[in-house]
């Protein structure tokens, strides 16, 4: 489970996307504010998500080769075969010149309110689901599980962390530095996203077949 969450958490921190809308949210006026807003939805969206899934196992992993077991390798198998043909199908389309999406122009003007909706809406959502379905091997009378949850939260969050507390505390320099991290996001969006879908849709597919069988 260890190595699980923190692959997962890797690809969730690294994705362009909302790296890119995060860093327009600091460069608009109260930038600040409205980027604690949106990690404080991020970090809230990830502790739900943890929190639903051991509600449904109570903190105890079911049994192997049971069928709640089977359900969830399925899951994870599925979710795994999902990112690898994304990944693959942009592979093959190649890098084309982009312009950012309309609603990212509009960012400069969000409320707090929206700038938390951005949190959530933005998350990686098969990357999430991977982790969720990973947290239901979580055995919480260990407090290994713990640590291990909580580091997860932390390592998906940890992009986002940096570049709040760059902002807050070396605000010019971060505006330089991070708009060139931007145009560096923009010009390998492409890349970025066909290497994380294969090597953890990779990483699922094996580990999820291996378990199966």
């Amino acid at each position: 489970m260890v190595v699980d969450l923190l692959l997962i958490g890797v690809a969730i921190t690294l994705g362009p996307l909302h790296n890119t809308a995060f860093i327009l949210l600091l460069s608009a006026p109260g930038g600040v504010r409205k980027g604690l807003a949106f990690v404080l939805g991020w970090l809230a969206c990830l502790v739900l998500v943890i929190a639903a899934v051991v509600l449904l196992t109570g903190g105890h992993p079911p049994a192997r080769k049971s069928a709640p077991s089977t359900a969830v390798l399925a899951l994870k198998l599925a979710l795994g075969l999902g990112m690898v043909l994304f990944g693959e199908r942009k592979r093959r389309a190649g890098s084309r010149p982009r312009q950012s999406p309309k609603w990212m122009a509009r960012l400069d003007d969000v409320p707090l309110w929206s700038a938390a909706g951005f949190g959530v809406l933005l998350q990686p959502w098969a990357m999430v689901a991977a982790g969720g379905a990973t947290v239901v091997e979580a055995k919480l009378s260990s407090i290994a599980s713990y640590l291990a949850l909580m580091g997860y939260v932390l390592l998906a969050t940890s992009s986002l962390l940096a570049m709040e507390l760059y902002a807050t505390f070396r605000p010019e320099a971060a505006s330089t530095r991070l708009s060139g991290l931007r145009g560096w996001i923009d010009s390998h969006q492409d890349q970025a996203v066909v290497s994380i879908c294969l090597v953890i849709g990779l990483w699922l597919v094996g580990k999820s077949i291996y378990q199966l069988v």
